[in-house]
C-alpha cells in the first residue's frame, strides 16, 4: 500500500488561507483568530477582503482568481463560511419560493462546491496537498424551521460533499473537514432568537447559551492548521449539546 502524501508543512506562518464570508459574525472571528497564528488569511465579503456575490454564477471562479493572484500563486487551505439565512415560508407564490430556494442553494452550497473543486484541482496541480473546512450548520441533521428547508438542505449537501472529498482525496495529502454550529450569536442568529422567543430556544441547548463566534472559529483555526491527518472527514459540532449525534 502506498504511504498518503504529506498535506503540507503544518507552519502557520508559511500558510495562504483564502476564507469566504469574511466581513462579520463567524467568518470574522475565524479571520481574526487565523490572522493571530500567523497566518496570510485573504478574507472575501461584502464589507470586506475580496467582493463577489455568490448569487451570480461567475462570482466563485472569479474570487479564487483574484485570491490565487493576492497569495502570489498559491493557497494551501480554503475555508468556506460565507452563506445566507434567509426565511422562503411555503404559503409564498410558488414561483418566489423556487427562486429563492435556488438562491439559497447557489449561495450557501453550490459556490462552495465550485470553490473546493478549484481547490483540489489547484493541489493536484502543484502535487501538494491542502485543507478545506466548510462551515455547515446542525441543521445539516436536526432540520431547520419550515420556513428554511432549503437552508438545511444546502448545509446537509455541505456535510455530505465534505466526507466525500475527504474520502477520495486523502491519498493526496487533502484533507477535508465540517464544523456544524448550532446557533452562534451573529447577525443572523440575533434576529432569528429573537423572533423565535429566544428564552424558549435557550431552553433547548443543555449548555444554557448560544455559542460565541469565537467558540466556532477555534474549532476552525484546529481544522485549518492543527487537526491530525487522520481526522479528515469528521464534522466537528458547536451547538452546547443541543444536538447530539
Amino acid at each position: 500500500m502506498g504511504v498518503a502524501r504529506r498535506p503540507y508543512p503544518l507552519n502557520a506562518a508559511a500558510m495562504s488561507i483564502l476564507l469566504t464570508g469574511s466581513s462579520r459574525g463567524i467568518g470574522a472571528a475565524i479571520f481574526d483568530t487565523l490572522t493571530a497564528a500567523g497566518a496570510s488569511v485573504i478574507g472575501h465579503g461584502t464589507q470586506s477582503g475580496i467582493a463577489a456575490d455568490f448569487a451570480d454564477p461567475a462570482a466563485p471562479r472569479a474570487l479564487w482568481d483574484a485570491a490565487l493572484d493576492r497569495a502570489g500563486g498559491t493557497i494551501d487551505v480554503l475555508v468556506n463560511n460565507a452563506g445566507v439565512f434567509e426565511a422562503n415560508p411555503l404559503d409564498r407564490p410558488h414561483d418566489d419560493w423556487v427562486a429563492d430556494w435556488e438562491r439559497t442553494l447557489r449561495i450557501d452550497l453550490t459556490a462552495s462546491a465550485e470553490l473546493c473543486r478549484l481547490a483540489v484541482r489547484h493541489w493536484q496541480a502543484r502535487g501538494t496537498g491542502g485543507r478545506i473546512v466548510n462551515i455547515a450548520s446542525r441543521a445539516a441533521y436536526r432540520g431547520d424551521s419550515p420556513a428554511h428547508w432549503h437552508y438545511a438542505a444546502a448545509k446537509a449537501g455541505m456535510v455530505a460533499m465534505t466526507k466525500t472529498i475527504a474520502r477520495g482525496y486523502a491519498g493526496e495529502g487533502i484533507l477535508a473537514f465540517a464544523i456544524c454550529p448550532g446557533f452562534t450569536m451573529t447577525g443572523m442568529a440575533d434576529d432569528y432568537l429573537a423572533s423565535r422567543g429566544g428564552d424558549k430556544l435557550l431552553a433547548d441547548i443543555p449548555l444554557g447559551k448560544v455559542a460565541d463566534p469565537e467558540e466556532v472559529a477555534a474549532v476552525a483555526r484546529f481544522c485549518a492548521l492543527d487537526a491530525p491527518a487522520s481526522m479528515t472527514g469528521a464534522v466537528l459540532d458547536v451547538n452546547g449539546a443541543s444536538y447530539v449525534r
